[in-house]
């Protein structure tokens, strides 16, 4: 008999399932998140004000995703129209010291951040006399402490009552199959909950399939990635320089380990976001010597999130599509509608490499790189998908 192949388990991530992921926006009072809001959205939602608690309810709005390679497939395709990805952000209102014990109206800030699937921290690194600082003066290591704390006393009253559930059910006793996973379960929550207590976060640790799947049922707060946005002066960040860095730095290497730190300034973002057109911007950048960090905020989310785009192109629209790394043909089929996945026949793979040396689907196909694949093919970074259905739907 030929030897069994080794089939590798596919990787269980921690959060939701799906494609139409959400970010928020979390940090102290008054340490910019609005403003940022509004700079990286270009719009005028959000609530920049000079007191905490100026935004209550959160604010949502699309982000439009930086595409290179979705401006030269116009190009190539001859594309009336252009559609971008996105990703969905919030703004969510500032933390305060005992916000999980309900402090400045905690608890419904905490809630806001349990709906989203990645947070964005931003952490003021600016002295400005005239913007007042919920703590008196800045120090971003202990606002990083604070908010991390915050997280944390709220995951660990999360878990314990997810812990009392599961003890509930294995004190009825039995050998049932439930009962045995409820307490192999509950060896879980209580590691989770030492973990927490000591000071750790749930997304920085290694977990296995099963340990996941438990995990993203209590939805903790913890288990969200995150990516560190330090706000500095327009000044410090075109010099580059800033006292506080190193020593965030050194708080996240050991509280949040391999999650990404990226200096900005809102003030700076705010101001090139006002130019009408992007010539207009780049040459105010070429000027003072420094680039929006905006781009790169926004792809790193995607990165977090595990996701990429893949793109259907034509004379009529060229359009990025956004799926989980690891989707096959079928389900990307389905991001552009139900039926397609459905009755999903077989999907026809141009590579966006193919296209941009040889110039356009026919030259591709007479190549002989115009590749056809079945339902167990997983669609790669920029592939340019034609997708063959039944019902005439293709």
């Amino acid at each position: 008999m030929p030897p069994k192949k080794n089939v590798e388990e596919k990787k269980v991530l921690l959060g939701r399932p799906g494609n139409n992921l959400k970010s928020g926006i979390v940090g102290l009072a008054n340490v910019g998140k609005s403003t940022f809001f509004q700079a990286i959205t270009r719009c005028p939602l959000g609530n920049p004000a000079n007191y905490p608690f100026a935004t209550i309810d959160p604010e949502e709005a699309r982000v439009i995703v930086p595409d290179d390679k979705l401006d030269k497939l116009a190009e190539i395709y001859k594309s009336k129209s252009k559609i971008p990805a996105h990703i969905t952000l919030y703004d969510i209102a500032g933390l305060t010291k005992g916000a999980s014990a309900g402090e400045g109206l905690g608890n419904a800030f905490l809630s806001h951040i349990r709906a989203v699937d990645a947070i964005y921290q931003v952490v003021r690194c600016f002295d400005d006399a005239e913007i007042i600082h919920i703590e008196g003066d800045v120090n971003p290591v202990r606002d990083l402490e604070i908010i991390s704390n915050e997280l944390r006393l709220k995951d660990i009253e999360f878990a314990e009552k997810h812990l009392e559930g599961l003890q509930k059910i294995v004190k009825k006793g039995g050998q049932s199959l439930e009962v045995k996973q409820k307490r192999e379960e509950i060896t879980l929550v209580e590691n989770i909950i030492e973990l927490l207590k000591s000071g750790q976060r749930v997304a920085n640790q290694d977990w296995n399939t099963k340990e996941v799947e438990a995990i993203n049922s209590m939805f903790l707060l913890t288990a969200k990635p995150s990516i560190y946005l330090i706000n500095l002066s327009e000044k410090d960040y075109i010099r580059k320089k800033n006292k506080h860095l190193m020593g965030i730095k050194e708080w996240v290497d050991k509280n949040s380990p391999g999650d990404v730190i990226i200096p900005f300034s809102v003030c700076l973002e705010e101001r090139l976001s006002h130019f009408e057109t992007d010539e207009e911007r780049i040459e105010e950048e070429k000027k003072i010597g420094a680039a929006s960090q905006l781009p790169k905020i926004i792809l790193t989310m995607r990165e977090k999130l595990n996701l990429q785009s893949f793109y259907t192109c034509g004379p009529m629209e060229a359009r990025a599509w956004t799926v989980r790394k690891g989707a096959k043909a079928p389900q990307c089929a389905g991001v552009i509608h139900g039926d397609l996945e459905k009755t999903f026949i077989q999907a026809l793979i141009t590579k966006y490499e193919d296209v941009v040396e040889l110039g356009d689907d026919k030259a591709v196909q007479a190549a002989g790189k115009l590749l056809t694949k079945g339902k167990e093919y997983v669609v790669e970074p920029n592939d340019i998908c034609y997708f063959k259905a039944g019902a005439g739907k293709n």
